[in-house]
């Protein structure tokens, strides 16, 4: 369509300078001149009191940054009492307390994405399991007053009370308009006229199974013109801070497949960062906002953020992204489920933690955070 409006435009054009010039097949002479420019770019010409308007060829250049963090778990564990637990601080301090201290950074992008684990039912028809996650059906409302806008839901805790809690759950996501996804249901969430396509699956329990989805995910999200793809994957051994060889594998596998960005959840804890053919493969984010543990040892998490450019609705290559260090908690003495950015030595410690993470994959971020693009990556 673009090649047909700069055809339009250039045969005005000529149209318009050839009857100045009193040139052309018998046309006479016309006076005509550029009487105003006004600040769109829009030309106004007068040729014998007729206006004629013609647009500039400027590219739409839009700018989008979407945030990404772990572990999202709004409740706690089956096994757990009351004290010290996620529902006795929601109790306490209400829905807005649990994002509220990175809720400015969430605010300020286009899109945040969490791995939402668990699920929010009032049913008690539990699937026997060592550990099973829910919280009350009015936790949902966490999402949507911290700007989180869309979740990945394929992992190893959505069907923990069964169909019911999915489906309870699924009904809550529908409700406040929060796009989801997982196995081969595909989410999109569109912002500034820019569609963002994703999928979400569980390698924990599905194994390779997961790449029909994954695949033909991704191809049904190109063929419904979303202009940026996210694959996010529930993968690998909890407490492992280096991934595993099928992490490896089927990262790559998901950008050769067309994702444009991979995010991975499940270790609960942080590992490395991999750019593959330009893109990114984030293979853990840790936890979050996470109540399924009172008092985890690790503490550290962060939120990856990556800032992508269209013009005209093209996606540019400009891997443009940067990492906030944080903690899933605001104290350190138990989890107060208050995920909260890190400053000063904390900061540092936890930056240099992904740097080091990240090390084996030729990947590295600068004080501040923003990614550094290798000499090997300019000469490609």
């Amino acid at each position: 369509m673009q090649k047909y409006k700069g055809f339009i435009r250039m045969s005005l054009i000529f149209l318009i300078v050839s009857s100045c010039c009193g040139c052309g097949n018998g046309m006479a002479s016309v006076n005509a001149g550029i009487t105003d420019v006004n600040s769109f770019g829009v030309y106004t010409i007068n040729m014998n009191s007729t206006d004629v308007e013609i647009f500039s060829t400027e590219p739409e250049v839009i700018s989008l940054t979407i945030s990404a963090a772990g572990d999202v778990s709004l409740g706690n564990l089956q096994i757990h009492g009351y004290e010290g637990t996620f529902r006795e601080m929601y109790d306490l301090q209400g829905a807005e307390y649990f994002l509220q201290n990175v809720k400015p950074i969430f605010e300020q992008d286009d899109m945040t994405i969490v791995n939402f684990e668990g699920v929010l039912t009032e049913s008690t028809d539990l699937v026997e399991k060592q550990y099973n996650i829910k919280g009350e059906p009015s936790y949902i409302e966490i999402l949507p007053l911290g700007s989180v806008e869309a979740v990945s839901f394929g992992n190893n805790h959505r069907m923990d009370y069964g169909q019911q809690g999915c489906d309870d759950t699924v009904a809550l996501f529908d409700e406040k308009n929060i796009p989801y996804a997982y196995d081969d249901n595909v989410g999109i969430y569109e912002t500034q006229g820019i569609r963002i396509g994703f999928v979400s699956v569980n390698e924990h329990y599905d194994g390779k199974a997961v790449e029909v989805w994954l695949e033909d995910g991704i191809k049904q999200l190109k063929e419904e013109n979303v202009n940026l793809i996210i694959a996010c994957c529930h993968w690998g051994v909890e407490m492992q801070n280096y991934p595993n060889d099928y992490q490896l594998e089927l990262g790559k596998k998901c950008i050769d497949w067309g994702a444009d960005l991979v995010l991975g959840c499940h270790p609960h804890i942080l590992q490395g960062i991999e750019v593959y053919n330009g893109r990114f493969i984030v293979y853990s984010m840790g936890n979050f906002c996470f109540g399924g543990n009172r008092n985890p040892k690790q503490k550290e998490t962060m939120i990856f953020q990556q800032t992508f450019t269209f013009i005209d609705g093209v996606k540019q290559d400009d891997r443009q992204a940067k990492v906030i260090p944080c903690y899933i908690s605001s104290v350190m003495s138990r989890n107060d489920y208050c995920p909260t950015p890190a400053e000063g030595d904390d900061y540092t410690a936890i930056l240099a933690q992904i740097n080091a993470l990240s090390e084996p994959f030729g990947t590295k971020f600068t004080e501040d955070g923003s990614y550094i693009i290798s000499a090997d990556e300019v000469s490609r």
